[in-house]
């Protein structure tokens, strides 16, 4: 793997252009972006985007005026994912191309980039406050995606473990709502300091007001808050969230505290001492710098502890490693998965189990075990658990294959439907059940517009009214879904469409 750090400015445009980039959550195969993102890429060029706005007449007068980005509604597509079942959601966004190309050629611009890579240099001059989250070029067969993941498990679980040897204490805590959470203005803060980006806020040659202003732009000229789905916002959070590490070292120097060592990911942290008054000290700066900027630690989710080696293993993994039992039976199987959610829901333990389910449920070619029993314990996993969406569908797409009656298999599919409708703000499940129902009925209707847009390539995605004819049409009929893929998908659900890893790195992560 290769840190972005490492990446020329070329190379970073280049890896913040590709799919897997722009979008990094789970959608079914045949969404595809890249031509997409390649055709506005080039039509843009070294262009600037407001060579490519729209202009209006003021009604009255005889004044035209360019259009704003910020004034207009649904520009950036949201997906609500539903968080626990309840009433807990988190918009997913797909970034209207148009900004998301604009926004990766200017900061990637040679003198940009080399500005933001220093900056971030100087954010990571404490050794002993460690990010080991800044985003990963995949160097292997593995995605970018699942370098990260594997990044996290070296990084922050075995370094962790290793640190018992030096420290006594930790404190795991993270921040609430942390994207959601951030003021686009503090990006130029971190970037150029906050005095100087507030004495220079219209200053447009300030990388950190052109990112701000994009920001602005995605989200009808809010500045609260930034897109969540992508690994370029990923980036701009880490600057940030580095410029936190900056601001706390720097407290931490103050308060004289020389052996403690900080692991952050993101924005979760782990804070190693041999003292625990050292660790509630390190704690009130580190939550002094974070109201500076707008965002706060999660109470609930913080907390000290003298066992390192055993806090260091998320507890959803420790309770599966500790209670997992082989069973020939693929009820009780699915039942202590279903513990395991119970005890831990939405954790990703329960993903890797249901990752050793599939590949049992998909290598069988009969089973005398009750179909509806397993579906109904399956549907109930993922109604409480919507990060398990992709897989579950996975598994749910092979268990249908055992009706051996349309009829049947039609009736279940009715009563799995009715039983997700009842769940708010489920746009990823319906994405996710299209991909079942896509090779039984294609003309199975579905509110979500992305579903819609499988069907009917005249469905618009994002709001492109703000943008002159060419780029306009360009984006407005981008065919985003392929239809060679969809010619080749089997009613089953493949392992590739829904597992990250190989069987070479399945025991890195069930282990």
């Amino acid at each position: 793997m290769k840190s972005i750090l490492k990446l020329n400015h070329e190379e970073a445009k280049d890896f913040f252009l590709k799919e897997e980039s722009y979008c990094n959550f789970d959608l079914p195969t045949y969404f595809k972006f890249q031509t997409l993102l390649d055709d506005v890429s080039a039509k843009m060029g070294t262009h600037t985007i407001s060579n490519f706005i729209s202009h209006y007449k003021v009604p009255g007068t005889k004044k035209i005026k360019q259009n704003q980005p910020s004034k207009f509604d649904y520009v950036n597509y949201h997906i609500l994912n539903n968080k626990d079942g309840k009433f807990a959601w988190r918009p997913l966004q797909l970034i209207h191309p148009a900004l998301y190309v604009s926004l990766v050629h200017t900061i990637t611009k040679h003198d940009n980039w080399e500005f933001i890579q220093s900056r971030i240099g100087d954010f990571r001059g404490n050794r002993r406050i460690r990010c080991v989250s800044l985003p990963v070029s995949s160097e292997d067969e593995l995605s970018n995606k699942a370098t990260a993941i594997k990044n996290w498990w070296e990084k922050i679980e075995q370094s962790s473990i290793e640190l018992a040897l030096d420290y006594s204490y930790v404190i795991n805590t993270d921040i609430t709502d942390c994207y959601g959470s951030i003021y686009t203005h503090s990006i130029a803060w971190a970037l150029h300091g906050k005095s100087i980006a507030k004495e220079r806020r219209d200053d447009k040659s300030l990388i950190g007001n052109l990112i701000d202003r994009h920001l602005q732009d995605m989200s009808n000229g809010q500045t609260n808050g930034i897109p969540q789905g992508s690994v370029l916002m990923d980036f701009l959070a880490e600057i940030l969230l580095g410029y936190a590490d900056l601001e706390l070292s720097n407290k931490i120097e103050q308060a004289k505290i020389e052996n403690y060592k900080i692991i952050r990911y993101r924005d979760d942290y782990r804070i190693f001492t041999n003292n625990p008054s050292d660790a509630e000290v390190i704690l009130k700066h580190l939550t002094e710098v974070l109201i500076g900027l707008n965002m706060k630690l999660n109470s609930q989710k913080t907390i000290i502890s003298n066992n390192i080696i055993q806090d260091s293993i998320k507890p959803d993994k420790l309770y599966w490693n500790l209670s997992k039992s082989s069973t020939k039976n693929l009820q009780n199987h699915l039942l202590l998965i279903f513990e395991l959610a119970k005890s831990y829901p939405n954790s990703g333990s329960i993903s890797k189990a249901l990752n050793t389910y599939f590949n049992r449920v998909a290598a069988l070619k009969e089973t005398y075990q009750n179909i509806n029993v397993l579906i109904s314990i399956l549907t109930d996993i993922a109604f409480k658990n919507p990060r398990t969406y992709p897989i579950t569908a996975a598994i749910l797409s092979e268990l249908l294959l055992f009706y051996k009656e349309d009829e049947d298999r039609d009736k279940i599919l009715k009563k799995i439907k009715d039983r997700f409708n009842l769940i708010p703000n489920t746009g990823h499940l319906q994405i996710w059940m299209q991909r079942i129902t896509l090779k039984i009925d294609r003309t199975e209707e579905y509110s979500e517009r992305l579903c819609q847009r499988v069907n009917d390539k005249s469905v618009l995605i994002w709001n492109s009214n703000w943008l002159t004819n060419d780029l306009k049409d360009i984006i407005d009929n981008a065919n985003i879904t392929d239809e060679g893929v969809i010619e080749k998908l089997t009613p089953s659900i493949k392992k590739e469409e829904v597992q990250l890893f190989g069987s070479k790195s399945d025991y890195v992560y069930s282990s």
